[in-house]
């Protein structure tokens, strides 16, 4: 017996991701009724369109998008992406926004995705979600790198402290070590810590680093 819980924000048009980034633009390239004159019997299609940037909704970072000669979305492997087994390091925002290496003592990383839950998520497509939002330090980065974890996930705006903007440390750590990075992940708090697995896919598409995922655990029992 298993359970599947669903990690990722819904995709709608005009969501705002991130600050100073569009939205997505979601429409009709063939509506239902202009199908119709095309096909008989009363048989209609919808061909829905989107103009998306990348880093919208719930997305997977790869390599290629902090470094050009990384690994793009086409070029890592499903056995990044699936069937990761997994843990979740409880840290609370009203804490403290730092998620430091002391959260993650006594964990065994090695080989897992690593989905640091600080509860930011309640905040989701309100003005505070973009603000002062938690992330992982630069030390932290570097123990999970040590320690041989394969996928970073943090459900808040950036696992970054983007009040450096032009610093981002965590990612030129996790990425330049083909550790991938899960950003804007929701409902952590339904999974247990540990004995789940996690999977984030995205779409094969060659020359991009970022894109949406449907990311979810499944839980055995």
């Amino acid at each position: 017996m298993h359970h599947y819980v669903d990690l990722s924000h819904t995709l709608y048009d005009g969501l705002i991701t991130y600050k100073g980034v569009p939205g997505p633009v979601i429409c009709d390239f063939l509506s239902r009724e202009a199908s119709r004159a095309l096909y008989e019997g009363g048989t209609e299609f919808h061909i829905p369109r989107i103009d998306m940037v990348a880093n919208s909704g719930t997305y997977i970072d790869c390599p290629f998008h902090r470094y050009a000669d990384g690994k793009d979305l086409s070029e890592v492997s499903l056995d990044r992406f699936a069937d990761l087994p997994a843990v979740v390091v409880r840290a609370p925002y009203r804490d403290r926004l730092e998620v430091g290496v002391d959260k993650f003592h006594g964990i065994d990383v090695a080989g897992k995705a690593v989905l640091i839950h600080t509860g930011w998520s309640e905040h989701w497509s309100t003005p505070t979600y973009l603000n002062d939002h938690p992330f992982l330090t630069q030390q932290a980065a570097a123990y999970l790198r040590d320690q041989g974890a394969h996928l970073v996930g943090i459900d808040s705006h950036n696992i970054d402290d983007t009040r450096r903007r032009n610093n981002r440390p965590v990612h030129t750590i996790l990425l330049r070590n083909d550790i991938l990075i899960v950003e804007h992940l929701t409902g952590l708090e339904q999974l247990p810590d540990d004995q789940f697995l996690f999977s984030a896919i995205p779409p094969k598409v060659r020359g991009m680093g970022t894109f949406p995922v449907r990311a979810f655990a499944r839980l055995t029992y």
